[in-house]
């Protein structure tokens, strides 16, 4: 199993152990370059910087995105280890010294981790013999050898200690991995869960930023909506979830919205009956989706597509 050791500094760590996150941002200030290190579902360990020089924690891999800076606040606010959108805007552009912080948005990397785990101080682990100091991002480690196995027997004793994979058996894992992995691994990775962070992420990149009804692609305007919503259940999965404009996500949750099972947009009646409006979105009606998942397993799914018109839509 491959597996990833990626450099940060103590104030985003020391932010993020105080709080309960589900995803976070082990966000990069350059926009320019993909993360194809490991793949998705794989551990992501955090090594402190100088002075520390310990590992502290550790998250799995969800996705790679690159965002705006405002964006990437959107989706992660303060699980991008600082307080405020103003701190986070000044930590990235003082690594992009070239840059004015008030008057650009640029582009940041977001290396998306779910379910990550900060280790208290008394469990800090060394970081391998043979880590140079001169990294600067991170390095992949693999247990097929002794280094990387010795690495991840250590990490297995702490996810035991602090018990995070025990969860009820109905919840089941939202990420894949892409090659068999030794048992004890499995025993672990098999839980890893998608948080709303990281569903949002994906979503996007399933219909390639654009709104799936419209085809607008400004991505601030643009939000992943749930088909059976995550509060009655619904898994966050690509295929329970439509990326859609701001103002036809709010229609589609309040129920003036729906699809029909082959992915026709129905407008309700009771737009034009409540609001004596609504030319735009009648104009939209019959129309076939605009944008789809190009994987046919993330497209849709019918089941969802039902429980919303029987339980939410309001034709």
């Amino acid at each position: 199993m491959k597996f990833y050791l990626g450099v940060t500094d103590f104030e985003w760590y020391n932010f993020l152990s105080q709080r309960e996150n589900e995803d976070i941002n082990f966000w990069q200030p350059g926009g320019n370059t993909n993360f194809r290190a490991i793949n998705p579902g794989a551990p992501f360990l955090f090594k402190l910087k100088s002075p520390y020089n310990a590992i502290a924690g550790i998250g799995f891999f969800s996705s790679h995105a690159i965002l705006p800076l405002d964006v990437a606040w959107s989706i992660f606010e303060g699980r991008n280890g600082v307080e405020s959108f103003f701190k986070f805007k000044q930590k990235i552009i003082n690594y992009r010294s070239s840059d004015n912080p008030y008057s650009k948005n640029p582009n940041i990397g977001c290396v998306v981790l779910t379910d990550p785990i900060f280790f208290d101080k008394s469990d800090w682990i060394d970081v391998p013999a043979s880590w140079n100091r001169s990294i600067v991002q991170g390095k992949t480690y693999d247990t097929y050898n002794l280094e990387g196995r010795e690495l991840w027997t250590i990490v297995e004793v702490l996810l035991n200690k602090y018990r995070l994979f025990e969860r009820p058996e109905s919840v089941k894992s939202q990420l894949v991995l892409a090659e068999p992995e030794a048992e004890y691994t499995k025993k672990y990775l098999t839980k890893v869960r998608l948080g709303q962070g990281a569903f949002r992420v994906q979503l996007t990149d399933a219909y390639l930023r654009r709104c799936s009804i419209t085809g607008e692609k400004t991505l601030p305007v643009l939000e992943a909506a749930h088909i059976k919503p995550f509060s009655e259940s619904g898994p966050n999965h690509i295929s329970n979830g439509l990326l859609l404009r701001a103002d036809l996500h709010k229609l589609y949750d309040s129920g003036y919205i729906t699809l029909t099972k082959d992915y026709k947009v129905e407008i309700s009646r009771k737009i034009k009956e409540e609001f004596e409006n609504g030319k735009e979105y009648y104009k939209l009606h019959g129309s076939g989706l605009l944008v789809l998942p190009k994987d046919l397993s993330n497209r849709p799914d019918v089941k969802y597509i039902e429980w919303h018109n029987i339980n939410i839509y309001n034709g």
